[in-house]
């Protein structure tokens, strides 16, 4: 078995900066794959570029905003997803407490709904801030699994989940997720090996050379199988705070020469999903 790994730029969508950036990278051939935010109102432009480029963007599910772009509204409107404005909310932890199991599913059927309909017909989906994991309060992993076989979708479930985690688990979430892979396969939905991001600030990485040398490293530790890096690269100015900085350094690093030698010399190959 060889090593594979489809690099995703997240977040296609988002808003004219971050866009631009992705398009540029798919064009270039320095990513494999994209994930839409179909709620953003750039998300019908978004589609249409990279459909020009021959390429099918996965669905990202959204069901938070994000603080430093005007908030996005949920497609079907469901009551416990929404603040009292009808506008999502930009804290996870706010939807984790008080989102319900139906209202997730009908607001990722929208989304879907709204992709089937301008011919993007995604074959794969994954949860933006992580809100179906339940990484920020309540899960809905089985609702969201059970939603994907459904819809004949691939999924963004590592079967290892070490090293997107940084190490073990907790024996808690530990079994969850070994339920959740058994309930994947169980259902028939494909999930990658591992998934692997950076989820460190810029104060705490210090310079792009440590966020290359991290990436690097996680590239070299892939297994065999197919699995995924994501990242979300876009212009400083595109995103306010710290943030901006670290997606600017991931742009930098799509780009740079050193990480394209290391896919070589690595001998891993760059693919467009891990269920083909």
């Amino acid at each position: 078995m060889s090593r594979r790994v489809v690099i995703t730029a997240d977040d296609l969508g988002r808003e004219p900066g971050s866009t631009e950036v992705i398009v540029a990278l798919l064009a270039e051939g320095h990513v494999t794959a994209t994930t839409l935010i179909c709620l953003s109102p750039v998300a019908e432009q978004a589609a249409s570029q990279v459909a020009e480029l021959g390429v099918l963007p996965r669905l990202h599910v959204t069901l938070t905003s994000e603080r430093g772009v005007p908030r996005w509204r949920p497609l079907d409107g469901a009551a416990s997803l929404a603040d009292p404005d009808g506008t999502l909310s930009d804290d996870p932890r706010a939807l984790g407490a008080r989102g319900e199991a139906q209202d997730v599913i009908r607001e990722a059927d929208a989304q879907l709904r709204w992709m089937r309909e301008r011919g993007l017909g995604p074959e794969a989906a994954d949860s933006h801030a992580g809100t179906l994991y339940g990484l920020h309060g309540r899960s809905w992993l089985a609702e969201a699994l059970e939603w994907c076989a459904r819809h004949g979708l691939a999924f963004r479930l590592p079967r290892d989940p070490a090293p997107y985690f940084g190490g073990p688990l907790p024996p808690p979430l530990a079994a969850a997720h070994e339920r959740a892979v058994a309930l994947a396969d169980a259902l028939g939905v494909s999930i990658p090996q591992t998934i692997a991001t950076n989820r460190r600030t810029a104060h705490d990485l210090g310079a792009y050379e440590h966020l290359r040398d991290d990436y690097l490293r996680r590239l070299a530790a892939l297994p065999e199988g197919t699995s995924e890096l994501f990242l979300h690269p876009s212009r400083e100015d595109a995103v306010t705070g710290p943030d901006g900085v670290v997606r600017t350094w991931e742009t930098r690093l799509l780009r740079d020469p050193a990480w394209h030698k290391a896919l070589e010399s690595e001998g891993v190959e760059a693919v467009g999903g891990w269920w083909t």
